[in-house]
Parts: structure tokens; C-alpha cells; sequence
């Protein structure tokens, strides 16, 4: 993607205020017969894989609703079946925000899902609230950086970071104390959040009671990492924590492979979510485990059927596209309690209610933030397999043995 900074962002953003003006008002055609909402998503580029997801999460909460009869709207006495405008930002943050000018402005949405990635996200929502237009987001930028900005026009449904750099740890202490992974290996990508999560998860492991775990940062697109395995192979690591892309991460699985370097427990963040990971590796992707947003063997309403359903369309399936879906869902029950279109009363009615989705109940705050569980899972036979939270794990950690004993 396409680097692209925060003063550019705000110089965009106010170029676009000016020569765009969104024209607000509550009043509602009798003769409507849709309700429009627009979302602009990364479908080619290097969030391509993310962003089919999204789209299929959305459309299918589309279909879902339609099949109904749609949503009903108190204002208008009628059910309304949703529209779904979806453009193409190309993982591109600048293209992103400048199509989501175009949803409100030509298009006439009346509201908007939200993208993909914290950048994206940050443009996306600075152009809704430029033209009071509700933006209704999932993988946000952080609840701090969100209270910071104090927007009216959108929020935020997404993890705290404070839970995101315990999972591994806690996922470690579901396993026996006996057999449990004793020297921790923390491998970041070399980039500003790479750097970021790097210092987070070392300090995370010594209030875990880690020693001094050891460091390593990978190259982005390098195709040998040989020295990081070195490192590794030295520093008698028995378990390692990662933070890069998928690209980047399957280069490392093949390389630890090759050089018959074992780890016996290892966790991914990011490079590890899609199924796409699975069809690359086959078998060596055995025993990975991932962060997640989301699982089809939670036990809330819909989320088997919708976790049967997208493996019945891509043969994958999916630690994360449940949280696109229950998006959706919120967004589809607070209309129907605002009893309008009118944006700034949907965002009330979101904030107002607790809603139950695939995800689970969901309560936002006053800041307009809900905050979404970390999910871990192990990758076996395909599939991952879901191991935290604790409460709804329905599998139990497995160690990697020596690569030839797979």
C-alpha cells in the first residue's frame, strides 16, 4: 500500500471540504423505495484478500436483510430494501478517501460501512465528518487515537490494544505449566507498527514472567532471513511471537523448514488470518496459531451458517470475516430503531442499544467505541481451530514436533 502520511491526510481532506459540500437534511421522500449505503474497499492490491472478504460479509448482511423484506423505516411507514454501492480503493488510503466523497456526493448514500486499516479508516471518517455523513467502521485505528479525535460522525468497533498484546500470553497459559514453552523469540516486521508491537510484546512477556525474550526484526519482501534464523537456532528459542505479513511470514515457515529449526509454539499476528496462508503451506501451516476478531464455533446465533456459508464460497475458511458481518448487522437494527435515515440519529440509536450479532452482544460507548474480543486459533487440517477465549475454545493448544516427525 501506498505510504501516506497524517498531514497529507488532513490536507486532502480539507481540499475536499471545499470543494464538496454534502447537503444534510431530515427530510425523507415518501416515494423512496431503498435505502443506500456505500463502502469503499481495497478489491485489488495488497489488501486484496481482506477486502473480498469484507465485500462478501457485506453483501451477504445485504441479502439477509433483503430476503425480509428489508429494513422498516418508522419515518417513511414502509420496509425499504438496501442498496449496496461498493468502489474499489485499490489499498490505496488516498483513492479510498476520495471515493468515499464520491459515495456522499454522487452516489447519495445515506450512510457508509467503514474500509480497511487504520489509515484508511482515519481518511475515510475525517471525510464523513467533514460532511456529516455517518461512517460506521470496524477495524478502526486505536481507541486512543479515537477519543483523540473526537468525532460525531462515526465510531469505532474494534479490539483494545491492550488485549491484542496479551492474547499469546494468555493463549500460553492455557496449556499445562509442565510442558508450556519456557524461551520466548519476539520477529517484527521492519516498519512503524512493527517497531511499535516489537517493544509492546517484549515488555508484555516479562510481566508474563518471560526472561528477556529474544528480538529480531524481518526485512519487509526479503526473501532470505537466514540470519533471523540464526538467531533463533542460537538463542535456544522455543516459542516465537511474529508481526508481519503473510508474504513475509510463509518466507520464514519455508526457511525454518529448510534449515530443520523447530519451534514448537508459534504465534502470528497478521500473516496468518487468511486461508489463503493454508493453500500456500498445506501442511507446514499445521500447528500456527493466529490472532482473529471472530469464530464460526462461537455460540451466538448465525455464526456457524455464516462460517458454513463462506467455505461453501472460497473452500477457506475465516478467523475474521464475522466482524464485517455483525457490522452490518448493528448498523441494519439501529435504523429500524431510529425510525429515520437521518445519520446523526442512526449514530444515537447505535450508541444507545446493545445488539446481539454472530460476534456476540455488543455495547458501544459513549465515545462511540465497542470493543471486540481477540479471538486465537490453531491452525489443523485447514481450519482454525478456536483455542481463546477461554470460555468458547472448543480446542486445545498442540506443540509442533521436529519438522520430520510431522
Amino acid at each position: 500500500m501506498r505510504k501516506f502520511s497524517g498531514g497529507a491526510v488532513v490536507a486532502l481532506i480539507t481540499i475536499m471540504g471545499i470543494l464538496s459540500v454534502a447537503l444534510v437534511s431530515d427530510a425523507q421522500p415518501k416515494d423512496r423505495s431503498e435505502i443506500v449505503i456505500g463502502a469503499a474497499l481495497p478489491l485489488t492490491g495488497d489488501s486484496s484478500a481482506k477486502g473480498r472478504d469484507i465485500k462478501w460479509a457485506y453483501e451477504r448482511a445485504v441479502n439477509d436483510v433483503n430476503s425480509k423484506g428489508g429494513i422498516f423505516v418508522k419515518d417513511l411507514g414502509k420496509k425499504l430494501k438496501v442498496k449496496l454501492v461498493i468502489l474499489n480503493n485499490e489499498s490505496n488510503v488516498t483513492k479510498s478517501a476520495i471515493l468515499v466523497g464520491k459515495l456522499i456526493n454522487y452516489d447519495k448514500v445515506d450512510l457508509l460501512l467503514g474500509g480497511f486499516e487504520s489509515m484508511t479508516c482515519m481518511a475515510e471518517a475525517m471525510v464523513a465528518e467533514k460532511q456529516n455523513t455517518y461512517y460506521h467502521m470496524a477495524y478502526g485505528f486505536p481507541t486512543s487515537r479515537w477519543k483523540e479525535k473526537n468525532f460525531k460522525w462515526s465510531t469505532n468497533f474494534f479490539l483494545l490494544t491492550k488485549d491484542l498484546m496479551v492474547l499469546p500470553f494468555e493463549v500460553l497459559k492455557t496449556m499445562d505449566s509442565q510442558k508450556r514453552p519456557k524461551k520466548m523469540a519476539v520477529l517484527a516486521e521492519e516498519t512503524f507498527a512493527g517497531k511499535s508491537m516489537l517493544k509492546a510484546l517484549s515488555k508484555t512477556s516479562k510481566k508474563y514472567g518471560y526472561e528477556q525474550p529474544l528480538e529480531a526484526t524481518l526485512k519487509v519482501g526479503s526473501t532470505d532471513y537466514s540470519q533471523q534464523i540464526s538467531q533463533l537456532r542460537e538463542g535456544g528459542a522455543d516459542c516465537a511471537i511474529l508481526f508481519a505479513s503473510m508474504r513475509d511470514f510463509e518466507t520464514l515457515m519455508r526457511q525454518l523448514k529448510e534449515n530443520k529449526l523447530n519451534l514448537p509454539f508459534t504465534f502470528a499476528y497478521k500473516g496468518a488470518w487468511s486461508g489463503k496462508f493454508w493453500k500456500d503451506l498445506g501442511k507446514d501451516a499445521q500447528y500456527i496459531l493466529a490472532d482473529g476478531f471472530w469464530s464460526m464455533d462461537y455460540p451466538f446465533e448465525g455464526a456457524k451458517e455464516l462460517g458454513e456459508e463462506y467455505h461453501k464460497t472460497f473452500g477457506e475458511y475465516s478467523i475474521t470475516v464475522g466482524l464485517p458481518y455483525a457490522l452490518a448487522q448493528i448498523l441494519f437494527h439501529a435504523i429500524e430503531k431510529a425510525g429515520t435515515l437521518n445519520g446523526a440519529k442512526v449514530r444515537a440509536a447505535v450508541l444507545s442499544h446493545e445488539y446481539n450479532t454472530v460476534m456476540g452482544p455488543v455495547k458501544y460507548g459513549e465515545d462511540g467505541h465497542a470493543p471486540v474480543p481477540v479471538v486465537g486459533a490453531q491452525w489443523w487440517d485447514g481450519k482454525q481451530m478456536l483455542v481463546y477465549p477461554s470460555k468458547y475454545a472448543t480446542w486445545k493448544v498442540k506443540l509442533a514436533p521436529p519438522w520430520d516427525k510431522r
